[in-house]
């Protein structure tokens, strides 16, 4: 029989053939109720949802009560470098980090509500939104990516009510860095605020001193670079090039050495502005010259080449898939990350056992939540109502870790350093003396070491390009000749898999057998130094761990696919 067809009599009560069963007769109605119990159970669950409800409400009544103070002084007195420091500065910590959580609460809570492709995402996790708790609410969702939830969903259900609106609207590009570009839709609101982020960063890093910004980041579609002159322009005079050696260098001599220089690119760009200016006897010494960097990491190596014209290099944090600038260095976070690279007893007390060394930023936990998943990966819900598509715990996956402002403090008080004296130590000073300092601002910070698989492993050893980037710009003879690198793998006659590295010369160089042969082993014992899994590897399998090193004149080889890039590749994983 089927309990579908005989509700009252389940199969479940003909079955048992128990000497009880037999002598009392009795049925076991309790495995399937009758009329009677089941209108019982439908009571219970209807007083249950309402009492969830009701919590619901009151939870969200209370949070935004909250909440409110903060979202008022937001948008009647507006955003102000001044107080938004000075809240900074005097909010204590844990009151500042409950309050950023309670924000990203009600900007999930929105998205379930308001963005259809969100409700989708979480019933595809097997998640009844009406069945979340009130409070806690993202530990009970998943995770957001590309692949999970941006390649499911078409781009109008991606947006709050399901469609796009028009008006005030604009749409970036990403670089494709890592495949293909992807396409994100911003409104005026939200790109205010990315903007004005830059420029309270830039008031902060660089003072109120008028500044002339020269960005040399990509235009176009590509976010970093509109967004970078929209923000600057708050602060100075901008004129917008691009990534154009040429036409920089003449900007410079037209507008002279009076003024202070402010010039934006990409980390290995702005090395080979330096490399370009000094083959043509431009006079670097008589300019002052500050830097802001992105759209990749940077080795303290290549800072110091930086350094030596630049007085001061920061670099941003951010993805266009999240916002642009959602992190950036510090005077107290860039000094922090030097002291690491010099002290490893730090660098372990701050980052653990990896032997790398990440980027260090700061962070705004009011309008940035950040968390860290199992696997070591960053995730970010952006807090703010103005996001046309809401990201909820969205990952990039970059690996790192988050550290707050109170236990970077005592780290190194443990060690003996005051964090408000670090800019003075010899450590953290720069090739032309010490940095420019200020007061810290007592934010927590984000440690990043890039994407989780930008890596290749040989014979167990991971490698990855930021090991060839301190290695190249550890020597700044070989760095002023080169262009470019790629690491990757070979494999060699005997079918043995071996690190190989390709190296772009810069235009004038021709490629060497010989010296490329010397390469082999200055890169090996680079790789022996800094990587442990590297050295491991290369006590048991010395002829594999062999690098092999290519040189290739400017564009050709595996370069040629770079001319159309925004950003130059750092690795191709081995066929």
């Amino acid at each position: 029989m089927s309990p579908t067809n005989h509700p009252g009599t389940p199969d479940a009560a003909v079955a048992p053939d128990t000497a009880e069963a037999r002598s009392t007769g009795a049925m076991t109605a309790s495995v399937q109720p009758g009329p009677e119990n089941r209108a019982t159970e439908g009571i219970g669950a209807a007083a249950e949802t309402v009492v969830r409800h009701f919590m619901a409400w009151a939870f969200g009544l209370g949070r935004n009560a909250w909440l409110l103070p903060l979202d008022l002084t937001f948008r009647f007195i507006g955003i102000r470098y001044g107080w938004l420091k000075a809240l900074f500065v005097t909010m204590p910590p844990a009151l500042l980090r409950l309050t950023g959580r309670l924000r990203a609460e009600r900007a999930a809570w929105r998205a379930i509500k308001r963005v259809p492709a969100y409700r989708a995402h979480l019933r595809a996790a097997g998640i009844d939104h009406d069945r979340l708790p009130p409070a806690g609410i993202l530990e009970a969702i998943p995770e957001t990516d590309k692949r999970s939830y941006i390649d499911l969903h078409p781009l109008a259900e991606r947006c709050v009510d399901g469609r796009i609106r028009f008006k005030g609207v604009t749409i970036d590009e990403s670089s494709g860095s890592t495949g293909t570009p992807y396409n994100w839709i911003r409104g005026a609101a939200e790109r205010n605020v990315a903007q004005r982020n830059i420029a309270f960063f830039a008031r902060y890093a660089f003072g109120d001193e008028e500044l002339v910004t020269l960005n040399g980041f990509s235009m176009g579609a590509w976010a970093t670079g509109i967004t970078m002159s929209q923000g600057m322009v708050r602060h100075g005079l901008v004129k917008s090039i691009g990534p154009d050696i040429g036409k920089i260098l003449a900007s410079l001599r037209v507008l002279g050495p009076s003024v202070r220089y402010l010039i934006s690119g990409y980390p290995p760009f702005l090395k080979h502005l330096l490399d370009e200016g000094e083959r043509e006897g431009f006079p670097w010494p008589d300019y002052r010259l500050s830097a802001i960097v992105g759209g990749e990491g940077m080795t303290e190596e290549l800072r110091d080449r930086l350094l030596e014209r630049f007085d001061v290099v920061y670099s941003g944090y951010g993805a266009t898939d999240l916002e642009i600038g959602m992190a950036a260095e510090s005077p107290v976070s860039v000094a922090l990350r030097r002291l690491a690279r010099a002290r490893p007893d730090i660098r372990a007390a701050l980052f653990g056992a990896d032997p790398r060394l990440p980027m260090v930023f700061q962070y705004n936990p009011l309008i940035h939540h950040l968390e860290v998943n199992d696997l070591g990966e960053v995730l970010c819900t952006v807090s703010r109502l103005d996001l046309m598509t809401p990201r909820i715990r969205y990952n990039v996956h970059d690996a790192g870790g988050l550290l707050p402002f109170a236990t970077v403090r005592r780290i190194l008080a443990e060690h003996g350093i005051d964090i408000g004296q670090l800019g003075a130590m010899p450590d953290v000073a720069g090739p032309r003396g010490r940095l420019p300092w200020s007061r810290p601002i007592p934010l927590p910070f984000v440690f990043i070491y890039g994407r989780r698989d930008a890596t290749i492993s040989v014979m167990g050893a991971n490698i990855y390009p930021e090991d060839i980037e301190t290695i190249v710009y550890g020597n700044p003879a070989l760095a002023r000749r080169l262009q470019s690198f790629l690491l990757t793998g070979a494999t060699d006659a005997d079918g043995t898999p071996r690190p190989a590295i390709a190296l772009e010369l810069i235009r004038g160089e021709a490629p060497d057998d010989a010296w490329a042969a010397s390469l082999v082993d200055f890169f090996r014992d680079g790789l022996q130094a800094l990587n442990a899994d590297f050295r491991e590897a290369l006590g048991e399998f010395p002829a594999a761990m062999q690098p092999v090193v290519t040189l290739h004149q400017t564009g050709a080889g595996p370069f040629a696919d770079d001319a159309g890039r925004i950003k130059p590749r750092r690795l191709i994983p081995p066929a």
